[in-house]
């Protein structure tokens, strides 16, 4: 698991942010960067990158590996400090929290502004790097791909779909992004798998989820990894969060995947409330209202 770093950075001098920066420079070009390279690359002297190296090292922001020469590369939790700093100097945060969720493919923390907020560092990549290039359409057509490069992507965009969304659908309010990590709206609720609904929310509950995934597509959007675990359910209503897989209306692949994410959703509502949620509602029928903009509402195929 990769650590929290916010109490890192009082200890780290702009020099050693130098060095970092240098060495996330040189990791364009190379996994390993070069010893030689990184003076030029961070701007600092060389007896200045030796004690900068050694300051890094102790905290586990680099890693170091002698293969035909002395290279070295960003661990994650380097990575963690450039970003953290830049949305603190940007004033995008001023506080950092406890953990809010801890996943494979992300980690997500409390944060603070002019209001609680939820800072959501991107991770794919990094334990499962060919899987996740393999997958995911932002990284396919790049042949030169580190985890460095896939977490920011997903980054970037994630939160570019969720400003393309907000606030006509409910996702979370993006509110910045550096590198790997997004600043967004903290949702409050419960996530949907964890929810104790009572008989009469549980039709209430489908029928929002379904709107709303109906009003992303008319917005140009398929999630295209729908399920239990990324929906937050509270007393105003859903927010569907987890967006960096999307994909365009127009992919070729769309309509599968709506198909799918369709086929998750009422199949979590019928296992867990098979009384409610019948085996007459069929995902097929929900995607073609959805694609021909013609759902208003599920009582329509109940």
């Amino acid at each position: 698991m990769v650590r929290n770093v916010a109490g890192l950075l009082p200890e780290l001098e702009a020099e050693d942010f130098y060095l970092l920066s240098g060495v996330e420079q040189g990791m364009r070009f190379s996994e390993w960067v070069q010893r030689e390279k990184l003076p030029k690359f961070a701007s600092l002297s060389e007896e200045e990158v030796d004690y900068r190296l050694e300051r890094c090292l102790k905290r586990g922001l680099i890693e170091k590996k002698t293969i035909q020469y002395e290279g070295y590369t960003l661990q994650f939790e380097g990575y963690d400090t450039l970003a953290l700093r830049a949305l603190v100097e940007q004033d995008t945060i001023s506080e950092f929290g406890s953990p809010l969720g801890v996943g494979k493919e992300s980690d997500v923390y409390e944060v603070r502004s002019y209001k609680p907020l939820a800072l959501k560092y991107h991770r794919e990549g990094y334990t499962n790097f060919r899987e996740v290039h393999k997958e995911r359409d932002y990284t396919a057509d790049n042949e030169h791909v580190s985890w460095m490069y896939t977490a920011r992507k997903a980054a970037e965009r994630e939160h570019g779909i969720l400003e393309d969304l907000y606030p006509d659908v409910a996702v979370p309010q993006p509110i910045g992004q550096n590198r790997h990590a997004i600043v967004m709206e903290k949702m409050d609720g419960v996530e949907l798998s964890r929810t104790r609904l009572e008989d009469e929310q549980v039709l209430g509950v489908l029928d929002l989820l379904l709107s709303e995934i109906s009003r992303a597509y008319e917005h140009g959007y398929v999630h295209a990894d729908m399920s239990e675990y990324n929906v937050f359910v509270n007393e105003e209503g859903v927010t569907i969060f987890d967006w960096p897989q999307a994909v365009p209306t127009d992919h070729e692949n769309a309509d599968e995947f709506l198909q799918r994410d369709l086929t998750n959703v009422v199949g979590y509502f019928r296992r867990k409330h098979p009384q409610y949620v019948s085996d007459d509602l069929e995902s097929s029928d929900l995607a073609d209202s959805i694609t021909a903009n013609s759902f208003e509402t599920l009582a329509d195929f109940v």
